[in-house]
């Protein structure tokens, strides 16, 4: 896998699922339960290949490696967290269709700078099986677009708040800087009792004296964190200020670089942050307008998810064989934008759903999309021309609810991440014979 790993840590690990069992093994270890997930299990082999991956990977991270059993039960609740996960979006009917799946397909063997024929190949080369490796990936992006549908949609932002952050009675994301933050979560279980939280006290004191004492963070991540990017060092990546969730960027502006801050308390439990790094930047930074024409066939009580899929589908082949997307979109499309050729004008960040945002974003000037599924049906996507400009006053309303909603996405998510795993049934069988 040396070929490809890089990019896939980069890309890939939204939450750990991708290439889970596709890693070639040695030596085969015989096989057992060692959790139950409500209906499914999950077993010894699937635990050890997810293990051998996230082994290679701290190796490549150069991250010293935590003992093989203190990774084994971290990388078990990573397992049994997925699981409970697409669960959840098989209950509500969630699917990653094969043209989306497709395109994010394409968009990887790209990253490599490969065709897919090519990428099939050199994963084929690595001794990881195509099939495996692209039901992980869709099962990445179910897990990506539930977490969209359950928590980042249900988030609130009110006028007030706007009207506090522009008239700058809020400190935070006025410095112009950004953050690199590190993190160890210790979830706390719903409705846990004092004498639970005093034990997850104990053990979060522990690991923060360990800290202070010199151990590596990036380590004691992916020892001890409950938060999927523990294999990556706990790290959030580089973010403006007003971006980290609140109860990381209180504590990041006191802090100085390579500093361990106190443990922080929220609703999800106990928090360790470290500020990796820090670096300036324009705090009234331009914004990114995309100008696209799209063709929507929607699904309703009368046009089924099936036949929506079909239409689409023979509208994308017909533009593949020359036909005009203007054309196509006054005869066809299923939205005001009809009338216009399937112009839908400047759009900023936020302004269409994440689906058809997501799939725009990926796009260059003059390129089209495959089917592009969202709540309203099946898109086709053609990209105009891109332009970059000072945001009005609407606009800049309009980014700091996206930034006021973006602070607390990571908060939420764990939280509803904590109630799903305690509704869920979770037998552990590690420990036994």
């Amino acid at each position: 896998m040396k070929r490809l790993f890089p990019w896939f840590c980069l890309c890939c690990l939204l939450s750990g699922t991708a290439w889970a069992q596709g890693a070639g093994r040695g030596v085969q270890a015989a096989d057992r339960i060692v959790a139950v997930v409500n209906d499914e299990v999950v077993t010894y082999v699937e635990l050890n290949d997810r293990l051998d991956l996230a082994l290679s990977q701290l190796r490549r991270q150069g991250t010293r490696l935590p003992p093989r059993d203190v990774l084994e039960r971290q990388m078990l609740e990573r397992l049994v967290m997925d699981k409970i996960q697409l669960q959840r979006a098989k209950e509500i009917g969630l699917r990653v269709d094969d043209g989306q799946l497709e395109q994010t397909l394409q968009r990887i063997a790209a990253g490599n700078k490969m065709s897919l024929a090519q990428f099939r190949d050199a994963l084929q080369q690595d001794g990881i099986a195509f099939t495996k490796f692209r039901e992980d990936i869709r099962a990445e992006m179910t897990i990506a677009r539930l977490r969209e549908r359950e928590v980042e949609a249900k988030i609130v932002v009110s006028e007030g708040e706007i009207d506090n952050y522009l008239s700058g009675e809020s400190s935070i994301g006025m410095t112009g800087e950004e953050y690199e933050i590190a993190h160890i979560l210790l979830r706390a279980p719903e409705a846990a009792s004092p004498e639970q939280i005093q034990r997850l006290r104990a053990k979060a004191d522990q690991i923060y004296d360990r800290l202070k004492n010199g151990e590596d963070f990036a380590e004691m991540a992916a020892s001890y964190s409950d938060a999927p990017d523990g294999l990556q060092g706990g790290s959030l990546g580089m973010r403006p200020l007003d971006r980290l969730p609140s109860v990381f960027s209180d504590a990041a502006v006191k802090l100085k670089v390579g500093e361990v801050a106190p443990l922080i308390r929220s609703s999800n439990g106990f928090h360790i942050i470290k500020l990796v790094a820090r670096r300036g930047l324009s705090a009234m930074a331009p914004v990114q307008q995309t100008r696209a024409r799209h063709i929507l066939i929607k699904v309703n009580e009368i046009v089924s998810d099936t036949e929506a899929r079909h239409k689409i589908e023979d509208l994308y082949e017909r533009l593949r064989n020359g036909g005009k997307f203007e054309e196509l979109a006054r005869l066809f499309s299923q939205d005001a934008s009809a009338s216009k050729g399937g112009d839908l004008g400047w759009l900023y960040q936020g302004d269409t759903v994440p689906e058809f945002e997501r799939a725009m974003d990926s796009l260059k000037p003059g390129e089209l999309s495959g089917p592009v599924r969202s709540p309203f049906g099946y898109h086709l996507i053609r990209v105009e021309e891109r332009r970059v400009q000072e945001a009005s006053g609407d606009r800049k309303r309009a980014s700091v609810r996206q930034l006021l909603k973006e602070r607390r996405q990571d908060e939420a998510y764990q939280d509803w991440l904590r109630q799903e795993r305690d509704r869920a049934y979770v037998e552990n069988r590690l420990d036994e014979p």
